[in-house]
């Protein structure tokens, strides 16, 4: 009954509370919907692109503004409260802001290299408001990390955010694969790259639902370590091979201007796969040294 109880006294105070948005974190998160919103139509308004990239930032573009949306409904309506009894809300919330940080700023980035020339209005305007996006959720994290001095228990802690990095750094390798489907090891290495991905974001959420976490029949600290020692192998491997079987014969064009240039496409997976393998290894070391927040039982 005293969890019952405890439930019901957290129920009762949820609350309606507009209020919310006329504060400097509601402003920052107005902001975001909004800017993002414009981005996303401006950027449809152009019509559609075969160009992954393209996919990309049209993802990033609806993704971000649809998880601050949830984010601000639910501590509009004061429903934070009830989440804390299975989840560290604060920590949710700076973590998503890092998140969508690096989404943003990423593909600002893309976007402004593949779509803006000298005649290109309209990849201009696309790629201002694309910048002014990721600038507003940059300031979030700013705000929460240096002003709030937020201290999060995982996902905006070293841990999470090395998960988060390794995660968004797969998606750029992901998004940049062209030109492997006629070599073997090259489909060898893709395949190398998907193993780890999808397990990343089950350990975010394990470690984010705390309830989750401590029902699991085995150690979730001893199945991370397994986890990044087979990344890290995974890694290694790719490392190796992509950069043989994809430039043996292939040098760099004389003309390879880096918007349309498919080979500079292909070296960004060989360096996003050495980037990747550095995160992988310092989370292994990390893991194991048990320093730097990461705790192990």
């Amino acid at each position: 009954m005293g969890i019952l109880d405890d439930i019901k006294n957290t129920v009762s105070q949820t609350v309606f509370t507009p209020s919310t948005l006329m504060s400097g974190r509601g402003g920052l998160h107005m902001a975001q919907m909004l800017l993002c919103l414009v981005t996303f139509v401006i950027s449809a308004f152009r019509g559609g692109s075969s160009h992954t990239y393209w996919n990309y930032a049209m993802f990033a573009w609806s993704f971000c503004p649809i998880m601050t949306l949830i984010i601000t409904i639910v501590e509009m309506f004061k429903l934070d409260i009830l989440l804390v009894l299975c989840m560290d809300w604060k920590d949710f919330t700076t973590g998503m802001a890092m998140s969508s940080a690096l989404m943003t700023v990423s593909v600002a980035i893309f976007y402004a290299n593949f779509y803006i020339c000298r005649t290109c209005l309209h990849g201009w305007i696309v790629s201002v408001f694309a910048f002014l996006s990721a600038i507003v959720y940059i300031l979030e994290v700013v705000k929460d990390k240096i002003f709030d001095k937020s201290k999060g228990s995982y996902l905006s802690a070293l841990p999470g955010f090395m998960k988060v990095m390794e995660a968004f750094v797969s998606c750029m390798i992901f998004v940049s694969l062209t030109g492997y489907r006629d070599s073997f090891p090259l489909i060898l290495c893709v395949i190398a790259y998907a193993i780890p991905f999808p397990i990343i974001p089950i350990i975010i959420a394990t470690n984010i639902l705390k309830k989750l976490k401590n029902c699991l029949p085995f150690n979730l600290d001893r199945f991370v370590f397994i986890f990044l020692v087979i990344s890290v192998v995974l890694y290694v491997f790719t490392a190796i091979m992509w950069p043989i079987f994809m430039f043996r014969h292939n040098p760099r064009p004389n003309d390879c201007p880096p918007s349309y240039c498919i080979w500079a496409i292909q070296f960004m997976v060989a360096f996003f796969t050495y980037v990747n393998l550095i995160l992988f290894v310092l989370d292994l070391i990390f893991t194991l040294l048990g320093i730097c927040g990461f705790k192990r039982s």
